[in-house]
């Protein structure tokens, strides 16, 4: 060894050393190999990575951990700081890119305990959150509304103001209707009771004593079956009103806007199944009634002791009948919307209420119930006035009776006002009515048999221009037809 050591101090060759310095220190510039010099890394080399045993937390710098104190520094026997090469250049800080001259720069490390802002990116990498955005574009659009509603399944409050919506949206064609089908069943009921009353009245006049009171038996049954003739008529005429707001009403979903002549050409070839609908209807009330009475006088007659039983069985059968007539009306209320806009035959319109109204009876109810509410209320409210007027208008004219004819002639006034604003209150309330029933049947198919889309389609292909594009509306039946 002792050779060994002469020869290389004669050949001018230091001795290999392990880095230790002659004070016991520890100098890395003397480490590493023969010539105490450090291997750099070459080009490919990366820099050394923080340890990443522990995971940055939610939300810190993409690359960075939680900020810790910096780890001690060491110092060389030269005072050089641990990792800093004291003669061969500079050696980076711990943590920085060690450079073989030059490292190409891959960004600079930050230091021990420091990442980068999540989402920034490294020098040298491309930056996306430099790039300016364009503007942004909503995926949703709000559905189509080309006229009455929006063409898809209608809120609470959508229902509720609708019906009025339609009235003022073609006035013509929905309240010229009601006022002439209106009109003229005033004008038939006073020239029929009218006509008859005063035959009767005449005839008791002029009949022989001894024959009066037959005569005015008579004369009574004939007044009482006159009356009905204007019932019968009123009926018929609600029944026409019905159909032609339906039709109406879902002509103005699709955004047409029909004159008076052409909603009742569409309404009435349909004309004579709504009737038949209404009598059958009007039929099974009256069975009902006549059943109740029938019942609780057979009570009563059996033995006068029973007429407090007769009694309670009158009011529990009225209570019971109103409930099963407001169930029944609400599962069968949009029967006359199928029968005039599907053409469906009365019984297939039965079951296609039934069936649509299933799972939505109280909404239904609901709807069509404080629409009638608001109705009778308003029609109260305006015509309350008039009746008081008209009750006590002759005393307020003539407080002293001192002629008949002018109390007469105030109530003869404010009778025929009366008729005027009942007849104009009762042509808007068979609208709205009606035309709540239509929107509550489009609503029901829009919702269980997806009818939003074909009115879309419908009023797309309209748009343009397709002359062959089928009526919507009576698609249902055809499927159901089909199906069946």
């Amino acid at each position: 060894m002792a050779e060994d050591e002469r020869e290389r101090e004669n050949a001018g060759t230091p001795p290999e050393t392990d880095g230790r310095t002659e004070a016991g220190g520890y100098d890395p510039g003397r480490s590493g190999g023969p010539s105490g010099v450090v291997p750099q890394p070459g080009p490919s080399a990366t820099p050394w990575a923080a340890p990443a045993s522990v995971p940055p937390p939610a939300g810190s710098p993409w690359g960075q951990a939680a900020p810790t104190s910096a780890p001690p520094q060491s110092t060389s026997a030269n005072g050089a700081p641990y990792g800093q090469q004291s003669s061969y250049g500079q050696q980076p800080s711990y943590g920085q890119q060690p450079s073989y001259g030059q490292q190409p720069s891959y960004g600079q490390q930050p230091p021990y305990g420091q990442q980068p802002a999540f989402g920034q990116a490294f020098a040298g990498t491309p930056s996306w959150a430099g790039t300016a955005a364009g503007p942004a574009t909503s995926g949703w659009a709000p559905p189509p509304k080309p006229g009455l509603i929006p063409l898809r399944p209608l809120a609470f409050g959508t229902l509720l103001g609708a019906p009025f919506q339609a009235l003022r949206r073609n006035p013509k064609a929905t309240f010229g209707s009601a006022m002439l089908v209106q009109g003229l069943v005033i004008v038939i009921t006073v020239l029929v009771l009218g006509s008859v009353t005063w035959f009767a009245t005449d005839r008791i006049a002029s009949a022989a004593p001894e024959d009066r009171d037959a005569i005015t038996a008579g004369s009574i049954l004939a007044i009482i079956l006159a009356a009905l003739v204007p019932v019968v008529i009123s009926v018929i005429g609600t029944v026409m009103v019905q159909g032609v707001v339906v039709a109406e009403v879902a002509r103005s979903t699709l955004g047409e806007k029909l004159t008076l002549g052409q909603v009742w050409k569409g309404a009435l070839p349909r004309l004579w199944a709504l009737v038949g609908w209404t009598l059958i209807t009007t039929v099974a009330i009256a069975l009902a009634i006549g059943a109740l009475v029938g019942i609780v006088w057979a009570t009563i007659a059996i033995d006068t002791d029973f007429l407090g039983l007769g009694i309670g069985i009158a009011v529990l059968g009225a209570l019971g009948l109103v409930v099963l007539f407001a169930w029944l009306s609400t599962k069968l209320s949009i029967v006359p919307s199928l029968i005039v806009l599907e053409r469906a035959p009365v019984f297939r319109a039965v079951s296609r209420s039934w069936s649509l109204t299933r799972g939505y009876f109280w909404r239904t109810f609901g709807v069509l119930a404080l629409v009638s509410i608001i109705l009778s209320t308003a029609a109260q409210v305006v015509t309350f006035p008039i009746s008081m007027i008209m009750g006590i208008g002759g005393g307020l004219v003539d407080p002293t009776q001192s002629s008949e004819g002018a109390a007469l002639t105030t109530f003869v006034v404010t009778y025929i006002l009366l008729l005027l604003v009942t007849l104009v209150v009762t042509a808007i309330t068979s609208v709205v009515q009606a035309a709540a029933i239509a929107l509550v049947y489009i609503d029901l198919r829009m919702r269980k048999e997806g009818l939003d889309l074909e009115l879309v389609r419908f009023v797309e292909a309209r748009q343009s221009g397709d002359p062959e594009v089928a009526d919507p509306f009576p698609l249902a039946v055809r499927s159901s037809r089909g199906e069946a």
